[in-house]
């Protein structure tokens, strides 16, 4: 089978990890730059090119590991291949949705998947209505598109929040509120879903100076097993948006198990690490069962 990955470079572990594990079963693999390709509309069926070198019927299927800066036109790259019959783990659709917190949470919120409550408003007349409307402080503020845990502040008083959404406003930047799960205890668990299966989960608990249980952020890992309906959000949060493969974070609450954020292009060393499973490998079993396809 022939494969791109399409990935920055080989830099990233994630992308190396999946290259090593698509070349282990005998696959030809490419790394190719999306933020290099281009696509020529209006001639016929749409082409993709990389340079000069046209791509568009060279793979069999493509893994998107697409950057936070280069959404949309990633999106837009794998959308080409998407019209041209290629296989992606992730549809171009999923990506963009997962990328943006808030259209994440309106999906799960119509699916009756379990989320914290959340406020989101480009109002700055109403900020207190904003806070009363989560049950006071502490809250949570979180940029829509942030990542690794970047853009997610605790504000432990009115004030503080006021003065944290207002300057939010002020710069014109996307944000959503919701409310602070104390008895998470500064922990998150995530699950990496690979076509319908959970393939790998494990505990992150946040450092003594931080609240954010992210890996990037220096939190303590530990591999866990999921309970059923844990196991059964992450399913269906995937399902819901089109993603073949995810990284689903959760925390535990008094009510139950609450989804926070699913992620597209989840990364590898962590969970590889703390589960001692070979996500990567996961991964190209998936390819291997759903990208063959007839040429064009």
């Amino acid at each position: 089978m022939d494969i791109a990955i399409l990935s920055v470079g080989l830099n990233v572990h994630s992308t190396r990890r999946i290259l090593e594990e698509a070349q282990n079963a005998g696959h030809y693999v490419e790394l190719i730059d999306h933020t290099k390709c281009s696509v020529k509309l209006g001639d016929g069926r749409p082409q993709i090119y990389l340079g000069e070198d046209n791509v568009t019927n060279e793979f069999d299927a493509i893994i998107p590991r697409i950057g936070a800066k280069v959404t949309r036109h990633g999106a837009a790259i794998v959308k080409q291949f998407e019209m041209n019959d290629v296989f992606s783990t992730a549809r171009s659709l999923g990506i963009t949705r997962a990328r943006n917190k808030v259209r994440t949470l309106q999906i799960m919120a119509r699916k009756g998947i379990p989320i914290p409550q959340t406020v989101f408003s480009i109002n700055p007349d109403d900020i207190e209505d904003q806070i009363k409307l989560l049950g006071g402080p502490p809250v949570i503020i979180k940029l829509q598109e942030g990542t690794h845990g970047l853009g997610v502040i605790l504000a432990e008083s009115k004030k503080s929040a006021k003065s944290i959404i207002d300057t939010f406003y002020k710069m014109d930047t996307s944000i959503l509120l919701q409310e602070y799960i104390e008895e998470a205890n500064g922990e998150d668990i995530r699950l990496i879903v690979v076509g319908n299966k959970v393939v790998a989960s494990m505990k992150r608990k946040s450092g003594l100076d931080d609240f954010r249980s992210n890996i990037h952020r220096g939190a303590d890992t530990e591999a866990i097993k999921p309970t059923g309906k844990e196991q059964f959000i992450a399913l269906n949060a995937t399902k819901y948006l089109g993603l073949g493969v995810a990284g689903v974070d959760l925390i535990r609450s008094k009510k139950g198990p609450l989804l926070i954020e699913v992620n597209a292009s989840p990364g590898l060393k962590g969970i590889e690490a703390a589960s001692n499973v070979n996500v990567a490998k996961h991964i190209i079993q998936f390819v291997e069962r759903n990208g063959f396809r007839k040429r064009k």
